[in-house]
């Protein structure tokens, strides 16, 4: 199990009360907390390092030089916008099932192998918080709505009249924006949601994504702020779980590594064709991705308590497609940690008595030992795993609703007549 320790990056400061601050990267992985409270960037750091350790394991562990550079370090925050998170007293160090990478501030990264790895290659898929932007592929111009365009940094901008360029892409939308066109562009069927009773099918021609119920079918762009933010998330989840059977394209950098290590090992006649097809296999393994790492943002936004739940359904159903898969996810919502838990416990339940509850299939059910979960609040995280019960502690998963209903009780009781 892969695991992170941070300390004075952000909002974080203290970082991890308990387990001499490590953050367990379990199975499923969820963090819940106020706004700014740094639940995200954790997120975003767990991306970022996973990353850098995938793009190690994909050179062969030749980029490991590149990738210490402070700078290069840098320029990957930068890709969530958290690299001014940075300061004087950061430390961060990432264990991961390939490379251990530690990094102190001011200071190159410290990038060392794993013996004995076991890693298989993943596809990290991050879906930002700001996802519904997408479904809304126009903005207003004089009054007109225009297309959106790149920018020339990567960046999604437009010149609004004759005012100045206004930025409203990070890297990571612009990345969500173009996985999210290609999933809906290789979308063959109509697909029906888990959420309300309806579907969602695309025309090719018109690039539009319709929302079709009983009686009616409009764009996406049209329809309730729930669809827009939700249908991405899907779109995206399911085409990302395809991929690990047809491959993600390389890059062009990775492209040009294993066209020359191919060509050394075709070369090398000191190798028999048995030995070349074993190296040329194991070559192609380090850029074949074999199980998913989803990091979500806030999969609840804009939904209704019921199709929060069947989000979250949905979601453990691609992760438990794969042994080796992985779901992260930052929340507000309570919700989700009490689906969270009756998905736990219907697990539970099957073990030890076989029966398998309504609704809650093996792809809906987790175990608790997979799961980790962390409260953020004042620069701290802590564990909100109630090992005696083995589930999500029930006092972490709503304590605003115990304080809305405290002071309710108190306000009734003030009413005249109510001295019982």
């Amino acid at each position: 199990m892969s695991r992170i320790k941070i300390k004075n990056f952000g909002p974080i400061r203290e970082g991890l009360v308990e387990n001499d601050g490590w953050i367990d990267i379990n199975k499923v992985t969820v963090f819940i907390g106020d706004q700014g409270s740094g639940k995200s960037t954790v997120a975003k750091l767990i991306s970022t390092f996973s990353w850098i350790e995938k793009d190690i394991f994909r050179m062969g562990g030749s980029s490991i030089k590149f990738s210490q550079d402070e700078d290069r370090l840098k320029y990957n925050l930068e890709y969530h916008r958290i690299n001014k998170f940075l300061n004087k007293k950061t430390e961060i160090l990432y264990e991961g099932d390939a490379y251990n990478i530690t990094y102190k501030a001011g200071q190159n990264l410290e990038i060392q192998e794993v013996s004995n790895s076991k890693y298989t290659l993943p596809k990290i898929t991050y879906f930002p918080a700001e996802r519904n932007f997408v479904s809304a592929a126009k903005i207003i111009k004089g009054g007109l709505y225009g297309e959106l365009e790149d920018g020339p940094d990567g960046r999604i901008n437009r010149l609004l009249s004759s005012g100045p360029y206004l930025q409203l892409w990070s890297r990571s939308l612009q990345e969500f924006k173009e996985i999210f066109m290609e999933a809906k562009a290789n979308l063959r069927e109509v697909f029906h949601l888990p959420i309300s009773d309806v579907d969602i099918e695309y025309n090719d021609q018109n690039d539009v994504l319709y929302v079709k119920g009983t009686d009616y079918k409009i764009p996406l762009s049209d329809t309730a702020s729930g669809f827009q933010s939700f249908v991405p998330l899907f779109v995206v989840a399911n085409y990302v779980s395809g991929l690990l059977n047809s491959g993600e394209e390389m890059h062009e950098i990775h492209r040009e590594y294993f066209k020359n290590e191919s060509a050394k090992i075709l070369n090398d006649k000191n190798y028999t064709e048995e030995q070349k097809r074993i190296l040329l296999s194991n070559l192609a393994a380090q850029f074949n991705a074999k199980r998913i790492l989803n990091i979500i943002e806030e999969p609840e936004q804009n939904l209704f308590p019921t199709s929060q739940q069947k989000a979250l359904h949905n979601l453990l159903e691609h992760n438990n497609a794969e042994k080796e898969n992985k779901l992260i996810i930052s929340t507000h919502s309570p919700y989700i940690l009490s689906a969270l838990n009756n998905s736990i416990l219907a697990e539970e339940v099957f073990e030890k008595t076989g029966n398998e509850i309504d609704n809650y299939s093996k792809e809906k059910r987790v175990a608790f030992a997979d799961v980790s979960a962390y409260k953020f609040e004042d620069g701290k995280i802590f564990s909100i795993k109630d090992e005696e019960t083995k589930l999500i502690n029930a006092d972490a998963i709503d304590s605003c609703s115990d304080n809305i209903n405290s002071v309710f009780d108190e306000l009734l009781d003030l009413l005249p007549g109510n001295d019982d």
